[in-house]
């Protein structure tokens, strides 16, 4: 047996998923690192951590991963940090710069090109400044806490998952924990893993835990205590839920359709006697 690695990323929506392990007792039983959702998918892949907090992308390239039931990252409607921001309109754009921190929303941005905003754009990987990217391209891809700060006045912009959603009628999932099956038979098998993680969410989305994170996070960022709190608490939805599910495997289908990803494998779950898809 021995302590398992979680690679984890230092966002705002990922904040209510690291309560315990940041503020109770579950972060003495792992071994923490921190890094972008790119890099969660890398460590996994690599061996360097044995559970990630992983883009829903992954899922379709990297071989023996168990998905971890109930927890995700998701959107019912507008999740703001997931932003094609434009300099011209939208039929006008060619060139388009893709933040290199998320190979989802890469992928979704293709999706939402290919099948429904007109195919044909040239797309280049960059670093997410936003002033940089639109120098020499017509649109830029951001996602995460980059794209929260975005000012939405300044540029055309269109929400990615609001857009998804919109086309589909489906929610769609960002991110979700993932173990490797290897990492599991050398665990602890006392732990319920599932329950864990699943725990940890609920007590960071407890009204005083929010307003905790709301109060570092909102100034770190630059934007109001208010509009911190509608974001964890209107914009992302962190249940791995039933109609998730729905939107996941239509994501991996569209994908997979027009060449962003390989076809994913059937989605398997880590076995809980706790956990269960609400």
């Amino acid at each position: 047996m021995r302590r398992l690695r979680i690679s984890a990323i230092s966002y705002l929506n990922t904040a209510p998923l690291m309560w315990d392990f940041e503020h109770g007792n579950s972060g003495s039983q792992f071994d923490i690192s921190y890094t972008l959702p790119s890099g969660c998918a890398r460590a996994l892949e690599q061996g360097n951590a044995d559970i990630g907090i992983i883009p829903a992308a992954a899922y379709a390239s990297i071989a023996g991963l168990q998905i971890l039931p109930g927890v995700a990252i998701a959107s019912l409607r507008a999740v703001r940090s997931i932003l094609l921001v434009c300099k011209v309109p939208i039929e006008d754009v060619r060139t388009v710069a893709l933040d290199t921190s998320s190979i989802t929303s890469v992928a979704l941005a293709k999706i939402l090109f290919e099948k429904w905003l007109g195919g044909g754009r040239t797309f280049s990987a960059m670093t997410p400044d936003l002033e940089n990217m639109l120098e020499t391209h017509d649109a830029a891809l951001l996602i995460g806490d980059p794209a929260l700060q975005v000012d939405r006045t300044q540029y055309l912009t269109i929400d990615l998952a609001e857009e998804w959603i919109r086309r589909t009628g489906k929610p769609f999932v960002f991110a979700f924990w993932a173990v490797r099956e290897e990492a599991l038979r050398e665990a602890d098998p006392g732990q319920d893993i599932a329950a864990i993680f699943q725990q940890s969410r609920d007590r960071g989305l407890r009204p005083e835990n929010l307003t905790s994170i709301v109060c570092e996070w909102a100034p770190r960022l630059g934007i109001t205590a208010a509009e911190a709190r509608a974001y964890l608490t209107d914009n992302i939805h962190y249940q791995l839920d039933a109609q998730c599910m729905e939107g996941l495997q239509l994501f991996y289908r569209y994908a997979a359709e027009i060449g962003a990803l390989p076809p994913a494998p059937e989605i398997a779950f880590i076995s809980s006697a706790k956990a269960a898809i609400s």
